[in-house]
């Protein structure tokens, strides 16, 4: 099949991979067009140093570097090599940084990428540039390498060509073409070019081509420092290109390749340099390619002092050359890649390094051709996963400059955001304050952690604590919070919880095409649900509330879930999606005193027989409109009780009045973590993503294969008796080896699988982690062992949940 006309902006390490891998599934009505001369075309890709380090906390990009190392290892241009894998090494010369040595080996070993822990002198016997007395040891990826970027656009260039694809170079994009919502064509500077598709994979300048198109990347341009010494004594005779792992010495902002007898150095210590994306110049071939400015040499002097240091023998050269290299930096870190929301047949793929292109390049290619990604899960890369404000160009700029800055800084896994902030606070803010509440965001939402003001609770309880790590944005108050709400009950902030609103008169069967469960029940029913992919992974786990005939509350986990019902929604306007959760609120009332608060602020029926579980009603809470849902992810009586925003406030200080006497607390996040592992409840992007299927996920109650037709379900038909993984709960006696997710488990010395969420249990006494381990391995009872840090931590199977598996407590 030719398949449709497509035209890809940008023929760099992207637009040059994406042409070659849709090519290669057949799809060569292809037109690839860039402003600059090819295969050099003066982006990113063009200057790139091309050191590619696969060791990521997100093993999507690890799978997306992995893939690229592979395919660059397999391209050659007349018998020269795309890829030169001396391997990679990361050297340590702080306790602190040894220790995210061995987090980073971790992350590494659990995505299955081989890695080895290395001494300080054998990090010199790889490297004997590198001072000894510097250093405490490091982490050696052997597959890591150098990527000649231009070299790899040349090479696909070629193959793509070969099937049918044509480039077009000296083309400067001026507009893209649209009718009735849908993009029909390219203009350029010499014509236009008819398209069904159009995919932007113009880097540095993708902000200024997804504009034409009506859309707002969060990304933006910075400069970074790359500078080549002059010849090296210690180098010299060198005849190969590079023969020594390239290096990372994080500590300063630096990493290191060599080139014959010289040494490039590339640094992030250096002070933001933002550059808007109007404001980079088009390619001239008789200037210096446009993604490269004025090197700034007092910006490089620091850098220039250390790697005298950590490498001695640079203390005999001097600087001969360097740039202030533009490539994109966005706000959490991750690509952008995936479909407009608002003009059919306009894509992106952006913000992707050299690192992970042509990763990304055949994850685009699915996805365009068979219409779901097979081969990577890309939740944290949809370009639509974002929140309006993440949009605004001050938030986009002030995220973007701070990631350039802590891009080699260790980060812990609950480490507060910077500014801006706060930028989203529930009607309860005021009073969380006033209760010492230690927050961190969630999509913007100013969330309590926990609250000092409980601090009189941790008295008399055994509450450990956890180990350096884990104690880090912890508190004992999180324990006695977790303790409290078994006890008597407590008060949740659940407002940053996402509410869509579905409603018309095709609602229901709208939904019923969508979710695996059945969800056109009576009015007031509440059901647990999934939405998934064709090829049966879950795309979210959702809350379906129907309010009335025609019109249906939906708990959701962000932004794509919002896309997904909105690109589905039917073309005859019988059916509207709207986002509500800016102008509600919600409180989750839960504790085994929870009904005795309620009841009598409402002449409602709220005993068990009068609102039974997972059922819904309005309600007045004294004089406060409610939707109540008795539904409780801490595995206790209680209901989570929406109203709108104005409202908010004089329902926390109602609830409250009630809840104190009866000895009641307001919680935070920290606790229902804990609890929420007690019950065994997933949380997706966490324990379960776009690669997992119902049945491995422990989900499979909430699939009914005997309701009609919906989305995955002829994939979930085969998969059903195929598992070979499950997502496993794990407990830990240690009470001081609390894990934190991400890490690998082992069975003796193998690598089976990874943690996904951990916490302490404070109700059962122990460590929970849940992880992703082979069937064989999931009997109760088998004893395994979680890499942490430096250590191994003994676990064990167990049976789930670990907290009233008969339900007595939540229906009670």
């Amino acid at each position: 099949m030719a398949g449709p006309r497509v035209v890809i902006i940008g023929a760099g390490v992207v637009g040059a991979a994406l042409a070659d891998e849709i090519s290669a599934r057949g799809w060569t009505e292809v037109t690839v067009v860039d402003q600059g001369p090819l295969p050099a075309t003066g982006g990113s890709s063009s200057h790139a140093p091309g050191l590619v380090f696969q060791t990521n906390s997100s093993k999507t990009m690890t799978e997306l570097a992995r893939y690229t190392v592979e395919k660059f290892c397999s391209l050659d241009v007349d018998g020269e090599p795309c890829f030169l894998q001396v391997g990679g090494l990361e050297v340590a010369t702080t306790p602190e940084r040894l220790a995210e040595l061995h987090r980073r080996h971790g992350w590494i070993t659990a995505w299955g990428v081989e890695s080895r822990l290395l001494t300080a002198d054998e990090c010199v016997k790889r490297h004997p540039l590198v001072n000894r007395d510097r250093i405490l040891g490091g982490l050696l990826v052997p597959t890591d390498g150098i990527a000649k970027a231009v070299l790899a656009v040349e090479a696909q260039i070629r193959r793509a060509t070969a099937r049918g694809v044509r480039f077009l170079p000296r083309h400067e994009v001026l507009d893209v073409q649209k009718a009735d919502g849908t993009v029909t064509g390219v203009l350029t500077d010499q014509g236009e070019i008819p398209a069904d598709i159009v995919v932007c994979c113009a880097g540095i300048w993708g902000p200024k081509i997804a504009r034409m198109a009506g859309m707002h990347l969060p990304l933006t341009p910075l400069a970074h420092q790359l500078a080549w010494t002059g010849p090296i004594p210690a180098l010299a005779g060198q005849r190969e290109e590079a023969i020594r792992p390239i290096l990372r010495h994080q500590d300063a902002d630096l990493y290191y390749r060599d080139r014959f007898d010289t040494l490039g150095i590339g640094s992030y210590g250096h002070r933001p340099m933002p550059v808007p994306a109007d404001e980079i110049r088009a390619f001239d071939e008789n200037d210096e390619m446009p993604s490269v400015l004025k090197f700034t040499e007092d910006d490089f002097a620091p850098a220039w002092t250390e790697t005298r240091s950590l490498l001695p023998a640079t203390q005999d050269a001097k600087i001969e050359e360097g740039i202030n290299g533009l490539f994109s930096f966005t706000t959490d870190n991750f690509p952008l890649l995936g479909p407009s929301p608002d003009l059919k047949g306009f894509w992106v793929a952006e913000a992707v390094w050299v690192t992970h292109s042509a990763g990304v390049g055949r994850a685009m290619a699915e996805w365009l051709v068979d219409g779901h990604c097979s081969s990577f899960d890309l939740h944290e890369c949809d370009v639509n996963r974002f929140e309006p404000h993440q949009l605004s160009p001050e938030y986009v700029l002030a995220r973007d400059c701070r990631n350039f800055v802590e891009v080699y800084d260790i980060l812990h896994p609950l480490q507060p955001s910077g500014d801006p902030r706060p930028i989203r606070t529930s009607p309860f803010h005021t009073r969380q304050q006033e209760h010492g509440a230690f927050f961190l965001e969630a999509n913007g939402w100013e969330r309590p952690h926990w609250y000092e003001a409980n601090a009189p609770l941790v008295e008399g309880r055994t509450i450990p604590t956890p180990n350096d790590w884990a104690a880090r944005f912890w508190s004992p108050v999180v324990g006695a919070e977790a303790q409290a709400t078994r006890e008597t009950v407590a008060l949740y902030d659940m407002t940053a919880l996402k509410r869509l609103e579905v409603t018309g008169p095709g609602a229901a069967g709208f939904l019923e095409g969508l979710v695996t469960g059945k969800v056109a029940k009576s009015v007031g029913s509440v059901t647990y649900t999934l939405l998934l992919h064709h090829d049966g992974g879950i795309r979210s786990d959702i809350t379906v509330a129907r309010l009335a005939p025609d019109r249906f509350q939906i708990g959701a986990n962000g932004n794509l879930d919002l896309d997904w019902l909105t690109r589905h929604l039917p073309a005859d306007g019988t059916v509207q999606v709207r986002d509500i959760t800016p102008g509600t609120c919600c409180i989750g009332l839960w504790g085994p005193l929870a009904r005795e608060v309620l009841q009598p602020l409402t002449d409602e029926d709220f005993s068990a027989d009068g609102l039974k579980y997972f059922r819904a009603q309005h309600a007045y809470i004294g004089t406060v409109p409610v939707t109540a849902m008795r539904l409780s992810y801490v595995g206790e009586l209680g209901w989570e009780l929406y109203t709108t925003a104005d409202q908010g406030l004089k329902l926390w200080d109602t609830l409250w009045r009630a809840a104190r006497p009866l000895g009641g607390v307001i919680a935070g996040r920290g606790a229902f973590n804990s609890l929420r592992l007690e019950k065994g409840y997933r949380s997706f992007g966490t324990d379960m993503t776009y690669e997992h299927d119902p049945y491995e996920a422990g989900l499979g109650f909430a699939v009914r294969l005997d309701k009609g037709d919906f989305i995955g379900k002829a994939a979930l038909e085969r998969r059903k008796a195929d598992v070979r993984r499950r997502l496993t709960c794990l407990t830990i006696d240690d009470p001081r080896s609390v894990v934190l997710g991400k890490e690998p488990v082992y069975d003796g010395a193998r690598a089976v699988g990874h943690v996904t969420s951990a916490a302490y249990g404070h109700t059962i006494g122990k460590g929970i982690a849940y992880a992703w381990l082979p069937t064989e391995l999931t009997a109760p009872g088998t004893a395994l062992t979680i890499g942490y840090f430096d250590r191994r931590v003994e676990a064990v199977v167990a049976e789930e949940p670990l907290f009233d598996p008969t339900m007595s407590r939540l229906r009670s």
